[in-house]
């Protein structure tokens, strides 16, 4: 009978023993800043922000210069040769390229290095000054990253435009930072012939393929990448390095509500986030092998590349649309970027790690049977012992489960994911811990802006709670203040809540050539320090992590008085099985709220299909009511595990077929929702809902 006893008291005192010791650990600790008074923490291991993790080195240049020439013979910048491009016809007579890529072909640092050099050389010879700006306006590529480097190398302020931003927010973005030089590949050069009229400044245009248009504006200088490096190798010019305090980039946001405002970074502030990270991600080295695929010009991907090149890892550039064996531009039967590469590091936003999710569960569904039973009872044992249960699936029963259903999801991402970086927004607990199990990675979340050089929060290694962004990261302090109009104070209980403010060596210099925007969310304090006010609405859970609970803006007051956060609705609502993406409208002057739904193709086909509704198309198949009220009830279903309030529960929702993409205008390169845009381009159907 002991040992019976003995075999249910042990793993239950285990488990409270680990779920007691995870509570207690402290991540962030409190401490006394100056400025506006409030509630603020620190990172538990430095008393003061880092600005820098090396003695005597404080600008970008330096230190890429010091880790090419440590790392000279190892592999570090890969891309894929393009083997064949075709063009497929579907059914219905629309037309798809597709591509089939060969193997990684590598750089070495030594040889990047010297790449970077003539290209830093080459910038000279084709006439560009040092107190001129350069554009970087492409798709995440090698060429982006040398170029970057060459500049910096030069201290030349670099410009960075997302390559999918529309002509008036092209044409602002140029014309504000007086851009003298454009460097890009041949598809942006076309957009850039299209708006060269309205170009004030550009001179020359740098394309990063050796075969562009021969009819390019003749009052632009127009030659190659490679013809730049090659003219800067014949005549090399010494570096000019940076201060500290110089500019580094002039990013230009998403512009999700209005033309895109220009954050103005110094080598400092970058600095400041490169070694805060270098701190948290463990066992960071050589053997890592980075996948690069989300835009250059948002500091998430700039910061993770630059950390890669600092630490000697290799990195591989991809695609989102050729990322993985089935996506979208990759012919069927070759290998995707993931497949190729096998890396072991990864970021991504959480809409693509949502979209992995769903596409694993909808294999699964579709499959059914014995294998969707097997896969279920899996998962519910991994989450169990993810969740601190000592009854959940450890050590050999693990091991069966990685090998008999987890295996074949795991090659979906290369099979050799050894950690996952997340930002950009909020990650849901769903998602988090699904990746958690068929990925068997852990994911650190983040929390930064642009406005703050991605730097934050970012939670530890071992840290396996949902919902949190983590304590804040040693470049940083951060700090809850008072918004008592929203009703979120740092007296609250159990936990301290407010508007985050983030402050340190970190935080940019303001908003280029809008001064009064910059004096609005900025705020030096009597000590010197430099806070950035966020918009956001967190809490600090007593370990000292924080946890995004809201957004200023993305509050609505109703008829009645009830307060709606548009954001956390959609996201607790975006759970649905049927929600590709979703946003949620409130008008103060009704009492209900309503959500436009664009619905996720494959799922709801499949439910139509089992029930015998007949659909002509997709588009068809939104309009009818069976659909909608099929949508709606799994909406509500979502609303009620997140324990929504009936007031935030949509009363009324429209379901859409086409997907919102960047290139649409309707999200931005980060996939956020463009909610101005949103509303206008769907304003009947708004007033529909409403009717």
């Amino acid at each position: 009978m002991i040992p019976y006893a003995a075999g249910v008291i042990v793993p239950l005192a285990l488990t409270f023993w680990v779920q007691k010791s995870k509570k207690e650990k402290k991540r962030g600790v409190v401490v006394d800043v100056g400025g506006e008074p409030g509630y603020a923490i620190r990172n538990h291991r430095f008393t003061d922000p880092v600005s820098s993790h090396w003695e005597h080195i404080s600008t970008l240049p330096e230190l890429f210069e010091i880790s090419c020439n440590a790392h000279s013979d190892r592999v570090f910048l890969g891309t894929r040769k393009l083997i064949s491009r075709e063009i497929e016809t579907s059914e219905d007579g629309k037309t798809f390229e597709k591509l089939h890529l060969g193997d990684y072909e590598w750089l070495t640092f030594g040889k990047t290095l010297e790449a970077v050099c003539d290209f830093a050389s080459g910038l000279v010879q084709i006439g560009h000054k040092t107190e001129e700006r350069v554009a970087i306006f492409a798709d995440t590529r090698e060429e982006w990253f040398i170029s970057l480097q060459g500049c910096f190398r030069r201290n030349v302020t670099v410009v960075t435009i997302y390559s999918s931003l529309g002509e008036e927010a092209l044409c602002h973005s140029l014309n504000e930072t007086e851009v003298t030089t454009v460097i890009c590949g041949n598809k942006e050069l076309k957009k850039l012939m299209d708006i060269g009229q309205q170009l004030e400044t550009v001179k020359r245009v740098i394309c990063m393929d050796d075969e562009f248009p021969s009819d390019v504006n003749s009052n632009w200088m127009a030659t190659s990448f490679t013809d730049v490096q090659k003219l800067g190798r014949e005549n090399p010019v010494d570096p000019n390095f940076p201060l500290s305090a110089d500019v580094a980039v002039i990013m230009y946001t998403s512009g999700s509500t209005g033309l895109p405002k220009g954050v103005m970074m110094t080598h400092g502030n970058v600095l400041a986030t490169v070694s805060a990270v270098m701190t948290i991600v463990p066992d960071l080295g050589k053997r890592d092998i980075y996948m690069a695929y989300l835009p250059l010009a948002h500091i998430l991907e700039l910061a993770a590349e630059c950390v890669m090149a600092t630490i000697g890892s290799a990195i591989g550039y991809g695609s989102p649309l050729t990322l993985t064996d089935t996506s979208n531009k990759i012919k069927k039967g070759t290998k995707g970027d993931v497949t190729a590469l096998k890396p072991t590091i990864m970021t991504a936003v959480p809409a693509i790690l949502d979209r992995v999710r769903d596409g694993v569960r909808k294999k699964v569904d579709a499959k059914g049977g014995l294998s969707k039973k097997l896969f279920d009872f899996a998962y519910a044992r991994r989450l169990s012992a993810i969740n601190g249960s000592w009854f959940g699936a450890w050590g050999l029963e693990k091991l069966l489960w990685d090998v008999l259903v987890f295996r074949k999801i795991r090659a979906v991402l290369g099979g050799q994911i050894r950690y996952l970086l997340s930002g950009g927004a909020p990650l849901s607990g769903d998602t988090q811990r699904f990746i958690n199990i068929c990925v068997g990675a852990p994911i650190g979340q983040g929390y930064g802006l642009t406005e703050t050089c991605a730097g934050g929060t970012f939670s530890e290694f071992e840290d396996t709670s949902v919902g949190r962004v983590g304590a804040p990261l040693p470049c940083s302090f951060v700090k809850l203040v008072d918004w008592a109009e929203g009703g979120y104070l740092t007296s609250d209980k159990p936990m301290p809540r407010g508007e985050i403010v983030i402050g340190g060596s970190n935080i940019t210099l303001g908003y280029f050539k809008n001064e009064e925007k910059t004096k609005e969310v900025y705020k030096v304090d009597e000590k010197g320090m430099r806070w950035f006010y966020t918009g956001d609405i967190g809490r600090f859970h007593p370990d000292g992590c924080l946890e995004i609970i809201d957004r200023k803006k993305d509050i609505v007051k109703l008829q009645h008085g009830e307060y709606v956060s548009l954001g956390k609705v959609e996201a607790a609502l975006s759970i649905s099985p049927y929600v590709e993406n979703i946003m949620v409208h409130a008008d103060s002057f009704y009492s209900y709220c309503v959500a436009l739904v664009v619905a996720s193709q494959h799922t709801v086909e499949g439910w139509a299909s089992k029930q015998g509704i007949d659909f002509a198309n997709f588009e068809e198949l939104c309009t009818k009511e069976q659909a909608v009220k099929e949508v709606y009830a799994s909406l509500v279903k979502a609303a009620k595990q997140s324990r929504l309030e009936k007031f935030e529960i949509p009363a009324k929702i429209k379901l859409l077929a086409s997907p919102w993409t960047p290139e649409s205008g309707l999200v931005t390169a980060a996939l956020k929702l463009k909610r101005d845009v949103i509303r206008r381009e769907f304003s009947e159907e708004l007033t529909k809902l409403y009717a």
